[in-house]
């Protein structure tokens, strides 16, 4: 029987997720293994390895037919293979089935609402809302779900908009400020207007105790304040991350 030849410049690859980008009037793909690609999007899995099944770039990866040096040159301007593919890997468009990127919008669908959950309550009874109820308000505002983006982003993304239509505010966090200085009390001016409610404050011998609630998104201000100030020394403990009431009682 004949010896079957496979020319060297076809790979044959199965059960392969494929990412693929047009640069430079032509098309290039690289092979991955299925669910590596959003992890390595994330930043979840930092191994190229884990993600690519080779260090290879397609212009076809279903027939095998490999890229050739001068066109990576040109599109690229280089033509390290795992560099490109990195490249690639962040740019370009994963490539699946209708019923893949459906059931993949749906789960980023639900990964969203449940942070926006978990990130905010009810202003008027500080507790959280049912992970259902934040799906129906999105589903009312027809919030559009980016692929390329994690679930945290968008969830920071839609927020705003759901304030329009429900009472909702991030979650507090409680924090104890201590800290003194010759310019303490300066700092305490610029701390009390990143706070939204202050629980406690007093001076003892030049120093601040504050136990105070901020919204998350201060808390690198807060420690700049703290931490980071010229002439100031300073302590600070987070108390609580979500600062909201507890029990049994959900809104329905």
């Amino acid at each position: 029987m004949a010896k079957i030849f496979t020319p060297t410049n076809q790979i044959r690859l199965t059960n392969v997720a494929v990412v693929r980008m047009k640069k430079g009037g032509k098309r290039f793909e690289i092979a991955c293994y299925k669910n590596k690609v959003v992890s390595w999007r994330n930043n979840v899995e930092k191994d190229i390895d884990e993600v690519l099944q080779t260090h290879t770039v397609f212009t076809n990866v279903s027939k095998g037919q490999v890229a050739k040096r001068e066109d990576l040159i040109k599109a690229f301007g280089k033509d390290d293979l795992t560099e490109v593919c990195k490249e690639i890997l962040s740019k370009g468009e994963l490539q699946v089935s209708d019923k893949e990127r459906q059931n993949q919008l749906d789960s980023l669908f639900k990964d969203i609402a449940t942070t926006v959950a978990d990130k905010c309550v009810n202003p008027e009874s500080k507790r959280p809302y049912p992970v259902s109820m934040i799906e129906k308000a999105m589903k009312d505002i027809h919030f559009s779900i980016k692929p390329n983006r994690n679930a945290k982003q968008q969830a920071l993304d839609v927020i705003p908009q759901l304030k329009a239509i429900m009472p909702l505010e991030r979650a507090q966090m409680r924090l104890k400020v201590q800290f003194s200085g010759k310019d303490a009390r300066k700092q305490r001016e610029k701390l009390a207007k990143l706070t939204t409610s202050i629980e406690s404050e007093n001076w003892d011998a030049g120093e601040l105790n504050m136990i105070c609630n901020i919204d998350p998104g201060h808390y690198r201000e807060v420690d700049e304040i703290v931490h980071s100030t010229k002439g100031i020394s300073g302590f600070l403990e987070l108390l609580s991350l979500k600062e909201i009431t507890e029990g049994e009682e959900m809104l329905e």
